[in-house]
């Protein structure tokens, strides 16, 4: 675990994941997908039927959020981290078809855990209530596909500096267990 936040500039690399292990912080710099339960089953019924994807998300991170509409000099509103069980259906065949990062809150399930070390992916935390804080390293914001869905439709940000952890690396370490394991301890 670093002491340092780590810089991070995307497209997330295979290269980049290896270096990161469990409780590592991060900022993250660069283009990020936003991508909730709506748009997850439409790239996986995609991915089903041999379709081509809207866009090409291997080497790519997915942040779980619906953004809120911006305030004046904002590209967003308040974005926060949805729970990320939600995704964790379809969070096994998008990691198949080459995604690397995710970016949420909460615990990953043993399946979702199981993929990211196969598939040599990492998840990222963000602490929840902070999502106007978050907004702040928002610079720019595009819907790219689906956008019927509203603000679950499938958006590109651009962000500088956006705050994270890394909680469960390529290897498979959870930090989530390691802290419960730790606080079991005292």
């Amino acid at each position: 675990m670093s002491d340092q936040p780590i810089r991070i500039q995307t497209p997330l690399t295979k290269d980049v994941v290896k270096t990161l292990r469990a409780g590592d912080r991060v900022l993250l710099n660069g283009k990020i997908y936003l991508a909730r339960d709506a748009v997850h089953k439409r790239l996986v019924e995609a991915l089903d039927k041999g379709e081509a994807l809207p866009v090409d998300i291997r080497d790519q991170i997915f942040f779980y959020t619906g953004p809120c509409p911006p305030q004046p000099g904002y590209a967003l509103g308040p974005t926060g981290p949805t729970t990320a069980y939600r995704m964790d259906p379809y969070t096994p065949r998008v990691l198949e078809a080459g995604l690397t990062g995710m970016l949420s809150k909460g615990n990953r399930t043993p399946a979702v855990i199981e993929a990211i070390k196969k598939f040599c992916a990492v998840y990222f935390f963000c602490t929840a209530g902070v999502g106007a804080l978050l907004a702040r390293a928002i610079k720019k914001y595009d819907i790219v596909a689906y956008p019927e869905l509203g603000p679950e439709a499938l958006a590109l940000i651009e962000v500088e500096d956006f705050p994270a952890t890394v909680g469960v690396d390529c290897e498979g370490n959870d930090f989530y267990a390691i802290c419960k394991a730790r606080y079991a301890e005292d």
